[in-house]
This record gives C-alpha cells, structure tokens and sequence, in this order.
C-alpha cells in the first residue's frame, strides 16, 4: 500500500508480537507513528486472572524500544455498553455470540478510529491483524476529510493466521482510514523480525488466545458470575427422556460435549430451548442431528456493497465459514427478506450455531457477513422425513450410526 499522503498513523499495540512488528513497520517507512493501548475490562471487578496489567506493560516497553510515544485509553465503559451487556443478553436467549468480532466493531473501529482521530490527530489507524486491502494508491488524499473510493478486504498472505473473519462487520469507512502492516507476512517471517530488533521479550510471550476478561478461567465459571444459574434437564434427542441435569442453558453451546454425571458415553449438545431451559442432547460426535447443509442469516453486512449478481439473480455462488479455523466451504446464497440470506452449502457442516457469524468470501475478498438466525434441518431431521413419507415409523439412530 502507498501511504505517502498518510503522516501521523496511531499503531494500536497490544504487547503481541504481531502489532509490535506493525508499528516497526511503519516507523521503518518514516511515518510519525504513536503506540495506542486499548484497556476494554476493568480488572478491578474481577477475582479471576487476566493478563491486561502484564499486556500493558508490554506494550509500553515495545513503544519505548522502538522511540515511539506511547497512550493508554480505556473503553471499559463503551465495551460494557456495546459489547458485553449484548452478550449476556444473548446467552440468555439461548443463542452464542461471538465477542471477537463485536469487539472489532464497536471498539476497534469505532471508538479507537474516533479516539485516535479527534485527540491524538491521527490520519489513519494501524493493527497487528492479519488481513490486507486492495487500497493500492487510492489513498486518501487529505486525511479524514476526503471520501475515498471504496476498499476491498483481502485475505492474509499466511492462510492459517488471515484474521479476516473477525474483520468481517468492519464498516467501509473504518476501512478506508486502516493498515495492516503484517498482512503480507507469515508468522515466521513477523517473529524474526521482532526479534532482529530486539523485542525478544515480545516474542517469547504465548501467544494470547480466547477473550481477555476471562483470562485463564473456564467460561462456565465466568458467565456464572452475571448469569444467574438456572437447574434445568438434559433430554435425549432420541427417546425425550430426561438423562441428567445443568446449571443453565447459556453455560452450554451447540457441538460442545455436555458431561452428564453417570453417564458412560459421551453426549453432545444438539440443541437449547431457552423457554423450557432444556438442553438437547445426542450421542457421540458425528451424530447427524448435529449436521445441516442450509442456514438463514440476519441482514448481511457488506464490506464494499451488495455483490451485484446477488441483486440481479437473487443467488451468488460463493464461500463460507463460520469459524476461523476452518476451512472454506463453496456455497449459494440465495437473497431473502429485508437484506437477509439463505445460505446453501455443499457439504454438511458441523454445530452450525444461531449467533456465530456467517461469513463470505469471493476469492481472496471478504465480502462480509451476517448472524446465523436459524440452522436448516439436520441430517437427523431429514432421515426422519424420509421414512415418514413412507409411512414406515420413526426411527431411533443407535449408538454409532452416522449420517
């Protein structure tokens, strides 16, 4: 990317290995750049750990290595406002957000954008994501003030790090004014050159995975501390029989192992019903109720703008995923109501789950995403139809079967 029209970039740091190699970067190419930290949870109200002291002083130390001013800003109250209070809602609700990519639209590329902006004086952002635009030299030509041409979001240069799913409700006009250094590096390459600079420190730190606030904890225990437990039944998909009991149905997610006391076998949540507060339940893994080829989203969010064959043809042939470790999977969207979309994969795909984000890609582009509102019928369900057309009775899936 050509950023000679940028002068003042803020870099925000995290203490990581990844936004400390971003802002050398960008002071290797001459630009007044300032080291941004982000505190988003007030430890203080916490009995758990929660590395954010230690990411603080990390982040200090790389700006302080680099010759690079270094700020603090805190969000707690935006985070607890935009972020989390959503959260609980949702759990409540029976559905399972994803923090991470909230997190990036409300905060990263709202707040920190607005922050940098209007105190610090900033042209334009940096972060250590793993993610690269088509910007080329459509580079802003005075700052924040001009209105650019529209950006694409690419994927990263190392496909096992592309952080582009959790860019994925990035609004346009965020990224219009970002960089992303590192998108056109590997890990590899990132930690060397950390390290050729002397930010050994940075570089022997793990490697921070799952959400800060919860720090080392396991999530039951932190949701416990909002959400208050509710004793409920788990019930067997198979039989309706009641086979043990939870502490809440927000404690649990679809496709995760629901360890139910006396029980020799390994269970798996296929299903909640939030109003009876029920958690449903099937046997093994690959049980096929735990397996959908079809989903419907929300109103889609477009990095750029609706693709345009979407609008013409109603369908788009396309790529889908709704984790970030997982593969891509070729899909036909098909436009539904109020900007909304029905999803057509073309393979089953595992604990597909309402609140995750569905995520689409046309070659190395991002094209954005939307929340999962609702699964197709499983494999399960669909079995069962098949021999019910034939007027034959219902069958029960014994231990072991598989779609």
């Amino acid at each position: 990317m050509n950023m000679a029209r940028f002068k003042h970039i803020v870099c925000a740091v995290s203490g990581g290995v990844d936004s400390s190699v971003a802002a050398l970067l960008l002071k290797s190419k001459g630009y007044q750049v300032t080291g941004l930290f982000m505190r988003n949870w007030d430890v203080l109200d916490e009995t758990g750990v929660c590395t954010v002291d230690q990411d603080e002083e990390d982040a200090q130390h790389v700006c302080q290595k680099l010759g690079l001013p270094f700020h603090q800003v805190s969000f707690v109250k935006e985070y607890w406002h935009d972020v989390f209070s959503e959260l609980l809602k949702q759990y409540q609700a029976g559905i399972t957000p994803n923090p991470d990519i909230l997190c990036n639209k409300h905060i990263k590329f709202d707040r920190l954008l607005q922050y940098s902006r209007d105190v610090l004086g900033a042209d334009a952002v940096a972060t250590g994501h793993y993610a690269r635009t088509d910007a080329g030299e459509r580079i802003l030509e005075d700052g924040w003030a001009s209105k650019p041409p529209l950006v694409k979001l690419l994927r990263a240069m190392d496909a096992t790090k592309d952080q582009t799913f959790f860019l994925s409700q990035m609004p346009q006009w965020a990224l219009q004014r970002t960089l992303f250094p590192v998108g056109d590096l590997t890990k590899d390459v990132v930690r060397e050159m950390a390290s050729t600079a002397g930010l050994e420190r940075i570089v022997k730190r793990k490697e921070s995975m799952g959400i800060c606030f919860i720090g080392s904890r396991k999530f039951k225990r932190f949701i416990k501390e909002y959400l208050e437990p509710k004793p409920g039944d788990f019930v067997s998909l198979e039989d309706n029989k009641v086979i043990g009991k939870h502490e809440g149905h927000f404690i649990y997610t679809v496709g995760q192992k629901a360890k139910i006391g006396g029980m020799k076998e390994k269970w798996f949540v296929v299903d909640k019903v939030p109003s009876s507060n029920e958690v449903i339940v099937a046997p093994h893994t690959n049980h096929p109720a735990l397996f959908c080829e079809t989903m419907l989203t929300g109103p889609v969010h477009w990095i750029r703008e609706a693709p345009r064959q979407l609008l013409q043809e109603q369908m788009i042939d396309c790529d889908f995923r709704f984790q970030n470790t997982d593969p891509l999977v070729p899909c036909t969207l098909t436009l539904s109501s109020m900007g909304s979309v029905i999803v057509s994969l073309s393979q089953p795909l595992r604990a597909v789950t309402p609140g995750q984000y569905a995520v689409f890609y046309l070659g190395d582009e991002c094209l954005g995403g939307a929340v999962i509102t609702k699964p197709g019928p499983s494999l399960y369900t669909l079995r069962h139809r098949h021999y019910q057309t034939r007027d034959r009775p219902v069958p029960i899936i014994s231990q072991g079967s598989k779609s």
